[in-house]
């Protein structure tokens, strides 16, 4: 089977490719994991909140720092709804609509993971194709069949060097 230079180029670079595509889909699927890890402690912090409210809790603010405020057997918890509107909610709803937003949130990794296991499956099969064609190919094909290069001369011209403090003049 021949293959031209031209595509054992292609090959190469499809691989290239489908490799950058692979570690983009790894590290959303990473940040989509961290959202989704938060999700659940949301969830979990809500659910634990007795229903006749608690005296003394301690809300987390972030860097380490936490609020102690009681929380009444009524209160809510506001919650961003949609494009960036919030609403107060029960606690109840709250779980459910950062439950609801999990399993979606669990559906787009799973057809993350499924894109990036096809993508590897391809990268794979490509690969292995180039290092068959490649190696398919006597040395002296490798060599006589690369394009000559065309290197610019340089210009006839010379170049002035410029003495240090001196301003500067069209030539440069």
């Amino acid at each position: 089977m021949a293959v031209d230079r031209a595509e054992l180029q292609r090959m190469a670079q499809l691989v290239e490719f489908n490799r950058e595509r692979m570690q983009t889909i790894e590290q959303q699927i990473r940040q989509l994991e961290t959202i989704r890890m938060e999700q659940i402690q949301a969830i979990e912090a809500l659910r634990a909140i007795p229903e006749d409210g608690a005296e003394g809790a301690m809300i987390p603010l972030g860097s380490g720092l936490q609020i102690i405020a009681d929380i009444p057997a009524d209160a809510g918890a506001v919650i961003d709804i949609g494009s960036r509107i919030q609403a107060e909610k029960t606690r109840e709803e709250a779980a459910d609509i950062l439950s609801n937003r999990g399993e979606e949130l669990v559906a787009v990794i799973d057809k993350m993971r499924q894109e990036f296991d096809e993508l590897e499956k391809a990268t794979v099969e490509t690969a292995q194709k180039f290092n068959e064609s490649v190696d398919g190919l006597e040395p002296e094909e490798l060599t006589s069949s690369e394009p000559e290069i065309e290197t610019p001369e340089p210009s006839k011209t010379p170049r002035r060097k410029r003495k240090r403090g001196t301003e500067l003049t069209l030539d440069d």
